[in-house]
């Protein structure tokens, strides 16, 4: 079985199990609401920059035993539509296992999907996710998607997929999009971006959030797995959208002239 081995811990977040327990902890300390949510977006820098973000969205929906993980592709490597149906991936808090018949059936749906491992070797967007999932929840089944920049028309496809695969699954699965949202400018700028980005969000308007990123030159990373959060959400019948938290790197840093934004946010 393959196993994919973590490739930025003690960067992005802690290496020592005691020591990541405890920054979990930090950014969990909100009070948690347990909705139920079809989707949420969360972030994905390191923990000490956009980590009470990222979890003060996971405490906001009440956590099912099977998740569906898309992120986008920071290191260019493997295939724009990739996905491993198998194996587990390692964090320092143990392994997470793939669930093998969803990932099947989401394949089979899709056929733009290629199984590959090496889109995701390096790639630090999708591993962030898993140690918060480990910490809230124990015993839980994943699938990992990473993407490359497509057009619109190929968001909607593989939505549309992933809502069919959803749907016939016909048990409770939590669809999370990595993304970051504007990079790099001033804390005025990325606020005004993330926001046009954000009301996007909000409305489930994936088309909306698509072309909103393009017109305005917003530097989402995560744009691809959002929108097709968004595609897929509104087929399982979502209609809102709620911002749970929105935050910037200048927050931390004391930084304000070069920022990063952050936002949680949960889809129901």
């Amino acid at each position: 079985m393959p196993i994919r081995k973590p490739a930025v811990a003690g960067y992005f977040y802690p290496g020592e199990p005691d020591s990541l327990r405890k920054e979990l902890e930090r950014c969990l300390s909100a009070p948690p609401s347990q909705k139920k949510a079809i989707g949420i977006v969360s972030p994905h820098a390191g923990y000490i920059y956009s980590g009470a973000v990222a979890g003060e969205a996971y405490q906001r929906v009440e956590l099912p035993n099977k998740f569906i993980i898309l992120s986008p592709n920071h290191t260019g490597a493997g295939e724009p539509y990739s996905i491993m149906p198998e194996g587990e991936w390692a964090t320092p808090l143990g392994s997470a296992r793939i669930d093998e018949e969803l990932a099947k059936k989401f394949m089979d749906h899709c056929p733009l999907l290629t199984e590959d491992a090496e889109a995701h070797r390096g790639e630090h967007s999708l591993e962030v996710q898993i140690p918060f999932l480990q910490y809230l929840k124990k015993d839980f089944r994943f699938v990992p998607v990473t993407l490359s920049y497509i057009p619109y028309k190929s968001c909607e496809e593989v939505g549309r997929a992933l809502a069919k695969t959803i749907r016939e699954t016909r048990e409770r699965i939590l669809v999370i999009a990595s993304s970051d949202m504007n990079h790099y400018e001033s804390q005025q700028v990325a606020e005004q971006k993330d926001f046009l980005a954000i009301e996007k969000i909000q409305a489930v308007d994936p088309e909306g959030l698509y072309e909103a990123v393009k017109k305005n030159g917003i530097s989402m990373c995560g744009i691809i797995p959002t929108t097709i959060m968004l595609v897929a959400a509104k087929e399982l019948g979502a209609t809102k959208g709620e911002l749970v938290r929105h935050a910037t790197s200048g927050d931390v840093t004391g930084d304000y002239g070069s920022v990063v934004g952050y936002a949680g946010l949960i889809i129901t």
